[in-house]
């Protein structure tokens, strides 16, 4: 069911995408999404305060023994949570990211449930060596 949804959802950009169908127009709307993808997160820090950045370097004793271990030493540096109005903006931004992903999958004839699919399958067999 979860390939027909994702396979559906390219269906419907390959349709919908009328204006910029050129490789050029999608890869800098794709690039222009993820931009504001950027743009967006920094607002909520910047300009609503509902997130906020505490960031500095990660110190790692020297007893660690396990990646488990190594794992509690571990910080986003994200503080708070994003407020009703900045999730909206964010979702908002990925989803367009999505979009232009599924009309770059169009253009190149790929499939995105496959990447998908393939990226798990990567991640899954290489676990923490897959270094992402």
């Amino acid at each position: 069911m979860k390939d027909l949804l994702c396979d559906e959802f390219q269906n419907v950009v390959g349709e919908l995408l009328i204006r910029h169908h050129s490789i050029l127009d999608v890869l800098s709307k794709l690039s222009e999404s993820s931009a504001r993808i950027n743009r967006a997160i920094c607002k909520s820090v910047t300009d609503c305060g509902c997130l906020s950045i505490d960031a500095k370097k990660v110190q790692f004793p020297d007893h660690v023994n396990s990646l488990e271990d190594l794992k509690k030493f571990l910080d986003s540096h994200l503080r708070g949570t994003l407020c009703p109005e900045c999730e909206d903006i964010v979702i908002s931004e990925l989803g367009k990211s999505l979009f232009y992903t599924a009309a770059l999958c169009n253009l190149l004839g790929l499939n995105l449930y496959d990447i998908f699919i393939a990226e798990y399958k990567k991640a899954t067999a290489l676990g923490v060596f897959n270094l992402t």
